[in-house]
């Protein structure tokens, strides 16, 4: 009897958790549409100086591809590049060394960035890069990020005069006055060789691209930045203790816009889609690098994780239907919310974001969501991630290194 009571209310479960979650493919589906319609609108051009900072150690596939992409902008205002290492040894350096030989007519700087100002190596070389940028916008992204030619412009439209505001919370319009302080951009990623890297680059595209319109649309607009492109005034970074106040947190990304919308200014989403390079994982590499965002995730926004829940709406169909011992109405929703999330999958995937890798991947697309429900699970099971190398905690933002076990 009691068998029997558990078996129902897990069929009910598995059911609800089916239909919220083919909810969610449509309102995400609706938010690209919203995306899509609002990124047609012209901007005047903004051309003010900006100064592009990236953060480097080792050598990514296809750096140096991404880094010419930087160089071949048609932008009428001023920009510079600058690099930043820890040590002149470092590898990536003589890669920038190549660029600037490449791309004579470009201010192209590499800076030696030796202090560590907290756990977050990235973000320290970033506090002293901006001590030595020569323009009031510091653009940073990563160095694997290869951009279009019109990504400054396109960037750099959002802080000019006419840029529209983004709806508050309670569906009126922001204070017109309330400037814009960040620009971040959608991002695809372009997959490197193993299985891994291909399941990992469609999560981007399929997604997590999706629950970011999603959030934007339901929120009136972003309040955290993407690492994929964070453009800010340097008033704004000013306002909020500069890059020093975020030395000591992992997802720095997130605490940026975050902090810098906290501060009074607003966070504008570009129309410019880049390209990262997801590198030719193997697994235990997919796991952890999953997991280090996953929980992450959970500790900079504990309610929205949880809410990750309803994302999982083929997943929780495929379990409805063992729950329910093969039902006519679980094989139904099976095939209504498989429908739904390939639908979901073209429309921002393919349609918005123009990845090229969606649509011949999407076999993959069961599988991945069903282990992306369960290292949502496993999110839930502790606070420690591995980054370059070293395993840390993570609370609160902060990273604190983990004591090495006794041997």
């Amino acid at each position: 009897m009691i068998a029997h009571a558990v078996a129902l209310a897990v069929e009910v479960a598995t059911t609800a958790l089916t239909v919220a979650g083919m909810c969610y493919f449509a309102a995400s589906m609706a938010a690209a549409r919203v995306y899509a319609a609002q990124r047609k609108r012209r901007r005047t051009a903004h051309a003010a100086g900006v100064s592009v900072l990236k953060s480097l150690k080792g050598v990514d596939p296809g750096m140096l591809e991404a880094f010419r992409s930087h160089c071949r902008q048609d932008y009428t205002g001023e920009f510079e590049l600058l690099f930043g290492v820890s040590s002149a040894e470092e590898p990536a350096a003589e890669t920038v060394r190549a660029l600037a030989g490449e791309f004579p007519e470009r201010a192209i700087r590499l800076l030696v960035c030796p202090e560590r100002l907290g756990a977050n190596g990235k973000v320290s070389t970033l506090a002293q890069m901006a001590r030595e940028a020569r323009y009031d916008v510091l653009l940073v992204n990563d160095s694997d990020i290869t951009v279009g030619q019109r990504y400054l412009e396109r960037v750099m439209a959002e802080f000019g005069p006419d840029a529209a505001p983004e709806r508050a919370e309670d569906g009126a319009m922001q204070k017109t006055g309330s400037q814009v302080g960040l620009v971040t951009a959608l991002y695809r990623g372009r997959a490197h060789g193993t299985l891994a890297a291909h399941m990992e680059a469609l999560g981007i595209a399929t997604d997590f691209q999706a629950g970011v319109l999603l959030s934007r649309m339901l929120e009136g607009g972003m309040r955290y930045g993407l690492g994929s492109t964070l453009a800010v005034r340097r008033e704004a970074l000013t306002k909020i203790g500069g890059f020093e106040a975020l030395a000591d947190y992992l997802a720095d990304d997130y605490e940026l816009g975050a902090r810098v919308a906290q501060a009074g200014y607003r966070v504008a989403l570009c129309a410019e889609v880049v390209e990262t390079s997801v590198p030719a994982y193997g697994w235990r590499g997919f796991f952890d690098h999953q997991l280090r965002w996953l929980r992450t995730v959970r500790d900079a926004r504990p309610a929205g994780y949880a809410g990750l829940v309803f994302t999982h709406g083929l997943a929780w169909a495929l379990v409805n239907v063992v729950a329910s011992g093969l039902s006519p109405l679980s094989i139904w929703l099976l095939g209504l919310a498989f429908f739904l999330r390939i639908s979901q999958a073209m429309t921002v995937g393919a349609g918005v974001l123009s990845d090229r890798q969606v649509l011949p991947w999407l076999w993959l697309l069961p599988a991945r969501d069903v282990v992306a429900m369960g290292l949502w699970a496993a999110g839930f099971a502790g606070n420690e991630i591995v980054w370059r190398g070293e395993r840390f905690e993570v609370k609160d933002g902060r990273l604190r290194r983990c004591a090495e076990p006794k041997r």
